[in-house]
Order: C-alpha cells, then structure tokens, then sequence
C-alpha cells in the first residue's frame, strides 16, 4: 500500500522543497570519500562534523540514520550554554515550546502545535530506559514536566511527533529524553568545578559546586557517582514588605551508577538519581489590566502571600544488556519516588470575592497543593541482530499510585481564619494507574539503500479513582469512587530510502495517545474522559555533504489530533475534564550545520509552525480556525564557535547563541482574555580556556537583558467575573558566570 500525505498546497511545496534541498548532497556525494583527505581536495586541517548516536528507536545508531525528526543536545553545548532547567532550551531545538511557569520545575512542553490543553501529559519524558512521568491526569504532569540539573547528563535527546509504539502512553506529541553516563570499566577519571554569577537586578551572587568521579573497581565493576548544588539569586522583589530577591532558588542532583560485567556478553547497570528543586518565590509580576504596565514595578509583587514551589524526585534502576548471539535482550525495572508542594495566592481570586458573596470585608485566600507519585516500571525487550529482516518485541507494565491533596482558604487580611468560610475547599484525590502493554516493530531491508519499518503496540490500561471531599463551601463534604478501563492501539510506519551514504529520505506515519480515565465527580459532567489520539503523517531528508563538513536535515509534517482532552471548570472554579475540539499542525523544520575551517563552525535550526482549531473548544472560548494558544509561527536558532590553539598549551574555544520565538498567544483568538505575545530572542555567549586538566569558562545569557513577556495569564474575581490583573511572567535577567573546572 502507497502511504501519502494530504493532498494540499503544503504537501506539493514539501515535494518541492525535498527535491531541491537533495540536488547539493547527491553531487557531493560524487566526490571522493571523506576519510581520504588527500584525494578529495580537502586541505589536510580540515575536520568533520561529529556525529551523535543516540538510542531514539531503542537501539544504539547515528542519529542521521534515524528515520524520524530528531535533535539531541550534547553535554559539551550543555555547559557551553550553563544549561540548568528546560527553559534555557526554549527556541533553540525546532518545533519545540517550553512555557515557564515561574520556577524551574513548574514547566510545560510542546511540540508541532501539540500543545498542553488539559492536565494529562502530552510529552513523555525519560531517564535512560526508564518513564518518569505519570500517565494519569490527577498527577498533573503537563505543569510539572522533569527538568533535570544536567550535571552527569551525556545528552538530551527530543523526539519530534508521536512516539506512542515504542513509548506508549502520553509520548502522542514526542519525547523529552535524558540521556545519563555509564561507569567506564577501564579508566579512572573524576572532575570538580565551581562556578559564580550576577543576575541583572538580582540579590546577590549566584554559585553551583559540582563533583563526579569514575572508579573501575576491578575488570568486572565499575562506579560512577556525582554531586552538584546550584544558587540562583532571586530577581523580584517584595513591594509590599520590602524584600529583594524573593524568587531566589536552590537546585540538588546526585547520580550513583554501578557497571557489573560479568562475563562478555551480560552487562547490568544499577542507579540511583536524586533530583530537588527548592524555590522560595516565583517570578509572575502583575500587571494593569488595562494597560499590560506593571503595577508595582517591572521586577516587583505586592501579593500579601509567598508562593513556594518544591519539587523532589528519586529514582532506582535496573537495566540487564544480554548479548544471546542470536539476538540483544533488555530488561528494564524502575521505582520512581515524585513528590511536588506548591502554593498559589488566590487572593486576587477569591480574597477579593469576599464582600460580594459572603459580606465580609475583603481578605486572603492560599491554595495548597501536594501531589505524590510512586511508580514501578517493568520492561522486556528482545532485538534482533543486523539481517534484511530485522525485529523489535517488547512487553511493558506499569504501576503508579498517585496522590492529590487541595486545600483552599479565607483568611482575614491579617491572616487569620475567617470562621464560617475557612476553607473554602479541602480535598484528596488518590488514584491509581495501571497499564500493560505488548509491542514490537519489523524492518525489511528490500536492498541496501531501502528498507521499510512497521511497528504496532496494543495496550490497556486500568484506573481507580477516589474522590474525598472533607469540607469547604465550594464543594461539600462527600465520597465517590470511580473507575474506568480501555485498550487502544498505536502504530508506525516509515520507509526509509539512502540516495547515497550519507543522504536518507524518509517518510514516518505514527500514531499515539494519551490516556482518558475517571473524571472529577460534580453534577453534569461525565463520569469519565476518554483519550484523545493523532495521527502524524511526515516526509524528511537528513544529510552529510560536503566531505562530512556539512549537515542538512529537514522534515515536513501534517498532524489529525482528535478529542482533545482539555481543563474545563464550573462557575464557582471547580475544574473538571472534557473532550472537546480537534486540531490540525502542520509545518517544516530545518537543521543545519557547517565545519568552515578547523576553527569555525556555524548551525542554524528553523521550524514553521501552523496549529489551528478544527472544531470549536468552548470551554476554552476557542472557536473552529482560532491558532493553537502558546505555539509561534516561527521559532529559529542561530549558533556560531570558533576553536583555535594557543600558546604553552592553552586551548580557547569561543561561542554565540542565538535563540528566537516568534508572536503566539497566550488563548485561542475568540477568547476574550487572549493575549498576543511579541516575538522574543535571546542572545548568549561563551568562552573558555583550558590548559591540560583546567578549564576555565566564562557565560552570558540573556545578554541583550530583554524583558519581553513570556506568558500573560488574566485573573479575574470569582463572583463577579471582573479583571483584577494580569500576571506576566518574564526571561530571567541579563546573566554572566564565570566557572573552574578541574578533571582527574
């Protein structure tokens, strides 16, 4: 069966645009082989482009031989860029969105338009071979997305489109993948580094320590382990106390590996991870209403109530590599241990609602939330080994038990409980998620340049859900208990032709999902929420010219996203689920790189972006047309190194970055409380010196000190409706860090 995209303008110019983006590799290619350098008429100091391996199709292979859209960040550019949460990466991978939510950890990602709606997560993420986040609405993981401080971190890999025959559930938009180092057998090696920096407008410095060593301890075992702690001064300050620096936090990782060979073919790795993120404030300003002008000042609040964030997450792995002769075999056994404390000040919602519905005089209003996940993981995959018919079978179960606990107050403007009113809502959600799922893929090599991939994953998944309301007037007290189940299926399909060795053209058609489950029990809503699925239908070339000196990769994309599962609420501010509305995102995404000389290298990534409503959303005031909220038309990155050897041994290596996301919106466009963000860019930079085992590293970023407005969120009074403010949250200030690295 032939496999098309649509038939649209999109798809002809996609035919267009492949065909002449081959023309330059394929003539390049007819010259003379790039491991020849004295053949090829390529001056001897030139070098190549290196090359990323990368484990996207659960397999160890050159991510240009991957046949789907893919982009994997080293740790070199990870310390290049002092990359510390998952915003430093907004606008420099293609097609991929990060909203910050005032802290590192309180995130949401999206990918190809595939934006989060609902409380259900749309993008998987991963540490090695193993899931970390739930798979369940209740557990909120759309906003809480892992954001690792990347300090033994080899890699981050981000998968573009659905994912769901490998990755199951909640990978429907792609897959955000951390990729962690393995103790080395042979070398013993270790490294230390400290590091200081000065945020524009910031209370005092900035500091991180790091450590990690590598300990063969003997031809059989080997031990990794690392530490690191970093400070970031807080920026926005208190108007109504006094106080600076009130957005101040502290980021702890540690990562223990142990490497066991016990003979050449079997190999296991036990880890450990702790990650914990401690923010004492976030940094959301508000602003007037009317005038979008800060109302207290452009890095300061006046909310009567601190807003603390803590996240925790602890992980144990088993991973066992078994080389059979006939075949790889892999098991993959994980315990995950997430725990999340946040408040918000609902003061401005609810507080300010007070006189108009119970006639007491305005006060405060705190909104507790305290979300706990444990999660047990079991994999088994059976590869086979290189042949014309090649095969993946694989069966994964998971178990997660989650816990949700709300509690709303009135309290007087001096803080004490109003009697009669407090709380307004105190509530306990526990759930569990069960899921059982059976995979695998076939690849036929019909010849040495084209080969075709299909892949089919069958699952099922069970959900209990318990629903405890323990008082308050916006909810009384009651008990419901609910459950729901469902088996679904995903599938792939990817051709994949090499025009020579380093020019591949593919199409990918791949589907995925994100569990439905029970929903909250109030009247008129239904008892449950069924998943929503798309289906991603793309074509892509990825390319190596030019002697290996060049890399040209390009992917063009038509998603069907339908039954949406979107975050409703009732009037009084209850929040439930629904399906509601489909999506169409389309788009281009490029990718290129250049070896100018032995010193200079330049990379440029561009993606085009159009994500509309099919059918009208309601309950998010988005009608059939209306642009996808939070996703650009344009995002682009610009990156420039220059690498040159000095004098007595010394090393320097010099880089810029430039990041940039085009206008979007914070609704859809017939929402009244929409706003349209202007486009943003964000310039970085870099330099270091190395001398034998010292290195020294000095950083800049946000170095133009923009304060463009990433988000803008209306908040309106609970009974009355009326606007009170607005809340913006804005690029973390101008930073400049200097850092010392010593390796052992």
């Amino acid at each position: 069966m032939r496999h098309r995209l649509p038939h649209s303008p999109l798809a002809r110019a996609i035919a267009l645009t492949l065909a002449a983006s081959m023309a330059a590799p394929v003539i390049a290619q007819q010259q003379p082989a790039a491991d020849d350098p004295s053949s090829s008429g390529v001056p001897s100091d030139i070098v190549v482009l290196p090359r990323m391996e990368v484990t996207a199709q659960k397999r160890r292979e050159d991510e240009s031989s991957v046949p789907s859209s893919i982009s994997a960040v080293g740790a070199q550019q990870l310390q290049d860029q002092h990359v510390t949460e998952l915003k430093d990466l907004s606008g420099f991978i293609p097609s991929l969105q990060i909203q910050d939510g005032g802290t590192p950890g309180q995130s949401s990602v999206a990918i190809r338009g595939v934006q989060t709606l609902g409380p259900g997560a749309v993008i998987g993420t991963y540490i090695d071979d193993v899931p970390l986040s739930s798979s369940s609405n209740f557990s909120r993981a759309s906003l809480f997305v892992l954001d690792l401080l990347p300090d033994d971190v080899q890699r981050i890999e981000v998968l573009r489109g659905p994912q769901g025959t490998l990755y199951g559930a909640t990978a429907m938009g792609g897959l955000l993948k951390y990729v962690t180092y393995d103790p080395d057998l042979t070398e013993r090696s270790g490294h230390v580094s400290a590091q200081m920096s000065s945020v524009a407008s910031g209370d005092g410095l900035g500091w991180s320590g790091r450590g990690g060593v590598n300990l063969p301890l003997s031809e059989q075992f080997a031990l990794r382990a690392s530490l690191a702690e970093e400070h970031t001064p807080g920026w926005i300050h208190d108007a109504l106390l006094g106080r600076k620096g009130i957005n101040a936090d502290d980021q702890r990782s540690g990562h223990l590996a142990l490497r066991w060979k016990p003979e050449e073919r079997v190999e296991v790795k036990f880890s450990l991870l702790h990650q914990q993120i401690d923010a004492r404030d976030d940094s959301i300003v508000p602003l007037d209403p009317l005038t979008l002008q800060p109302l207290v000042g452009a890095h300061a609040t006046d909310k009567p109530i601190d807003e603390p964030f803590k996240k925790t997450v602890d992980l144990a792995s088993a991973t066992v590599n078994w080389d059979l002769s006939w075949a790889d075999f892999v098991s993959a056994t994980s315990y995950s241990h997430a725990s999340t404390h946040s408040v918000g000040d609902a003061s401005s919602v609810y507080g300010i609602a007070f006189p108009d519905a119970f006639g007491v005089p305005a006060g405060i209003s705190q909104f507790d939330l305290d979300l706990g996940l444990k999660k047990w993981t079991q994999e088994f995959r059976l590869a086979s080994k290189p042949a014309r018919l090649e095969w993946l079978l694989g069966v994964f179960y998971t178990h997660e038990q989650s816990s949700n606990h709300q509690y709303l107050s009135a309290q007087a403007a001096d803080g004490s409980p109003i009697v009669g009113l407090d709380p307004l809502l105190s509530a306990s959600l526990p759930s569990l998620y069960r899921e059982q799922a059976l995979f695998g893929d076939v690849t036929y090599h019909f010849s040495d340049r084209f080969d075709v991939t299909a892949g089919l994953r069958y699952a099922k998944n069970e959900q209990d859900y318990q629903q405890l309301l323990l008082g308050g007037l916006l909810s009384p007290p009651g008990y419901t208990h609910n459950t729901s189940s469902e088996n679904i299926a995903t599938y792939l399909f990817a051709p994949r032709y090499w025009l020579s060795r380093d020019v591949m053209l593919y199409a990918r058609i791949a589907s995925g999902y994100r569990p439905g489950g029970p929903n909250i029990a109030l009247p008129n809503v239904p008892p449950t929420v069924n998943s929503d699925t798309l289906v991603n239908y793309e074509m892509g070339l990825k390319s190596f010219f030019w002697n290996g000196r060049a890399s040209f990769d390009m992917a063009a994309y038509e998603i069907d996203w339908k039954d949406i599962q979107l975050a409703a609420a009732t009037p009084n501010g209850i929040t439930y689920f629904a399906n509601a509305g489909d999506v169409a995102s389309r788009g281009l995404e490029w990718m290129a790189s250049w070896q100018a000389t032995r010193n200079f290298m330049f990379g440029l990534n561009a993606s085009y972006t159009d994500s509309h409503l099919k059918k009208d959303a309601p309950s998010l005031g988005g009608k059939r047309g209306d642009i996808m909220q939070g996703v650009p038309d344009w995002s682009a990155a610009l990156r420039a190194e220059y690498a040159t050897d000095l004098a007595s041994q010394w090393a320097a290596r010099l880089g810029l970055a430039y990041g940039w996301v085009g206008s979007r919106n914070t609704g859809f466009e017939h929402n009244p409380q929409n706003f349209r963000l202007s486009a943003i860019g964000e310039l970085s930079a870099f330099a270091t010196l190395t001398h034998d085992n010292i290195t020294f590293h000095l950083y800049g970023k946000n170095l133009t000190n923009s304060k463009d407005y990433l988000g803008l969120v209306m908040v309106n009074n609970a009974v009355t409706g009326a606007p009170v403010e607005v809340q913006s949250t804005r690029p973390t200030p101008r930073t400049i860090g200097v850092e010392c690295d010593v390796a052992f």
